[in-house]
């Protein structure tokens, strides 16, 4: 797990120093070790930097140091090709015993060069025989082109940025070590403005700033020196259908997925909430090593979000070696500007995981564990239930005049949230008006579901948001409802919006804050395909309870462990925002220039703070916390919308 950056195209002193700088503002993805990789330039002054900050996990010796080059490590100047590499192959010992087969002689005991080697053998099909997660940059100087590639889910991000004289290409694996090389302006994207006011996060390609784009899940692009032209082009997909598969064959997919990621030469330890997700992957865990697993959950004073009995509960029943660490209000006050400033894009949730890995990384972890994906591959999410209900209403009243159909959805609104506040309600029961007039899709449904505000209230915080419903550009959430039943579709459109687009960004960008690496063996690619073979009795049934995965990997558990109302794992900021953080919020809020310099509405988002401080009914904390992030991440950043 690590950092890099890079430049392709022109190279001067100038760019070179830029290059530094994105590296330099990298350091906490890769504390242990460093390179720096400067190409020959051509007659026209044009070439290739790369950089690398290293976080060991594998092999922690010089050998798998990088740049790798073809001769070996790094050299300055050398010809040929030239590799950064963030990530891991779990399946490098297969691979290279692949690349063996074919002639490759091996230096090192780590994956690195065995990626450096596959690129050499296989080229643009080299993806297909990792598992894992990744994105590189590979550099053959034969070709005088730089390969970029992602990994299938798109848990290493990878953005890319074009100066404003097109004459270098700059990548990093944080949008923040973009702005850092202090050549790309600082301007805000009003699209990205948009997608974040619907979801709470940009999704991709785009990003919060002008010119700056992120590589898509997936895919990978040939930038040719000649031309510097990115053209992504998908080498995976999320599945619609697959070869029909049995309930164990999933479960010898999803141990051998948890077996790989327990590979590593430093700590590692797995998080244990209590739920059926994270439970599932320490039992599977358990099973396959000899020594007790370290688990460790996260609990608050607040009782009514402690939930680490639970997992103190599942821990004595698997054997695990467990640890509870506390957060208290007190400590998320004290290192809530660090943890701000640990967001690489705004996003409302990602604080979260900061502090969790934090702790983790504080407790002596290196390497963690997540059930990450569980509720999005088995249906544990209320989306399952409510969309196909909303769906079934759309239909009803499709012949209902337009007129009519706002004034039933506005009653029932009244009826079921009360009286409205300075701002009408913004969740469930506020947003039926958008759901009987332009839930005509179930994508459409998805996001309004999801999404922060109303169309009415998005309206007025910043007009025009509301004409977008905030999907990925490079990947329509319409295109996943083809040749899908409903239910699979509701469970792409949550690995592509919510884990795609705001968990795994959140989780890469916080976790390495920390300098901790974050492993998800539940979105193993072979995970996601296996399931989209089954039926949906096989893989959803009963909805919410996520009964497949639980008979397949906690069948030895007494089932009266996890039979209570779900809870997802919530940090208190709503009583935290209304206690000690109250006066930072509100002045924050409250600032009139700093919502007029990005677009939005200052008399709009000052009404949602009254409403939400009165306890208007529908008014969450995430709706007002989301916009004292984004307001902090321009003011931090200095991103403005463009004069």
């Amino acid at each position: 797990m690590c950092g890099i950056a890079g430049a392709i195209g022109a190279i001067d002193p100038s760019v070179v120093d830029a290059v530094r700088r994105m590296h330099d503002a990298q350091k906490l993805r890769g504390p242990d070790a460093e390179g720096f990789w400067t190409s020959p330039v051509n007659e026209q002054g044009q070439g290739v930097v790369l950089a690398h900050r290293r976080l060991s996990i594998i092999d922690l010796s010089p050998a798998s140091a990088q740049p790798m080059g073809a001769g070996g490590p790094m050299k300055l100047g050398e010809p040929g090709a030239m590799m950064v590499f963030n990530g891991e192959i779990y399946n490098f010992a297969e691979v290279r015993q692949e690349l063996e087969a074919c002639g490759h002689q091996f230096r090192s005991q780590g994956d690195t060069e065995v990626v450096l080697r596959a690129m050499e053998q296989w080229g643009e099909e080299a993806a297909e025989h990792f598992q894992g997660m990744f994105a590189i940059a590979y550099w053959d100087a034969q070709s005088q082109s730089l390969r970029l590639l992602r990994d299938r889910q798109g848990i290493k991000p990878l953005y890319y940025a074009h100066t404003p004289d097109g004459k270098t290409l700059l990548l990093a694996s944080e949008f923040r070590a973009i702005l850092a090389s202090g050549m790309i302006p600082r301007e805000l994207d009003p699209r990205g403005l948009q997608s974040f006011l619907w979801n709470g996060f940009v999704t991709g390609p785009r990003t919060m700033v002008n010119r700056v784009n992120l590589l898509e899940a997936g895919s990978q692009s040939v930038v040719r020196l000649d031309s510097l032209e990115v053209h992504p082009l998908r080498y995976w997909s999320l599945p619609r259908w697959g070869q029909e598969r049995s309930p164990q064959d999933l479960k010898q997919v999803l141990q051998d997925a948890v077996s790989s990621r327990l590979v590593a030469d430093v700590p590692l330890g797995i998080f244990l909430s209590g739920g059926i997700d994270s439970s599932a992957l320490a039992a599977m865990a358990m099973s396959s090593r000899e020594e007790p697993v370290h688990t460790f959950s996260i609990g608050f004073e607040e009782v009514e979000f402690d939930e680490s009995k639970y997992a103190q509960a599942v821990a004595e029943a698997i054997g695990s070696r467990h640890e509870n660490l506390m957060l208290t209000g007190a400590h998320f006050q004290e290192q809530l500007p660090t943890a701000l400033a640990s967001l690489d894009q705004p996003t409302f949730d990602g604080i979260n995981t900061y502090f969790v890995s934090r702790a983790v990384r504080e407790a002596g972890l290196t390497v963690a564990l997540s059930g990450a994906g569980g509720d999005e591959l088995f249906g544990g999410y209320s989306s399952f239930r409510d969309l196909p209900r909303a769906s079934a209403w759309h239909r009803r009243l499709r012949a209902v005049p337009l007129k009519l159909r706002r004034q039933v959805a506005r009653t029932l609104t009244r009826m079921k949230s009360g009286p409205a506040g300075e701002v009408g309600p913004q969740t469930r029961w506020g947003k039926m008006e958008d759901v009987f007039v332009d839930g005509q899709s179930l994508a459409t449904l998805f996001q309004i579901s999801a999404g922060l505000y109303t169309r009415s209230f998005l309206a007025e915080l910043a007009p025009g948001a509301e004409g977008s419903f905030g999907f990925s550009e490079g990947f329509p959430l319409e295109n996943l409802e083809q040749g899908t039943t409903m239910l699979q579709a509701i469970s792409l459109m949550e690995l592509s919006q919510f884990v795609g687009q705001r968990l795994l960004r959140d989780t890469d960008a916080a976790s390495m804050a920390s300098s901790l690496e974050v492993r998800v063996p539940f979105l193993d690619h072979r995970v996601i395909e296996c399931l989209a073979g089954m039926d949906d009795d096989t893989r959803f049934a009963p909805l919410g309870r996520k009964q497949l995965l639980r008979d397949l990997t906690l069948d030895q558990l007494d089932p009266a462990l996890f039979e209570r109302p779900k809870s997802g794992f919530v940090l208190p900021i709503d009583r935290w925002c209304r206690e000690g953080l109250q006066k930072q919020v509100e002045e924050r809020l409250l600032d009139q220039e700093a919502c007029r310099s990005i677009g939005i509405n200052p008399d709009a988002v000052a009404r949602l703070w009254r409403a939400y401080h009165a306890n208007a009914p529908g008014i969450y904390w995430s709706r007002v916390w989301s916009l004292f992030v984004l307001l902090d991440w321009c003011q931090r950043h200095g991103i403005q919308r463009a004069a």
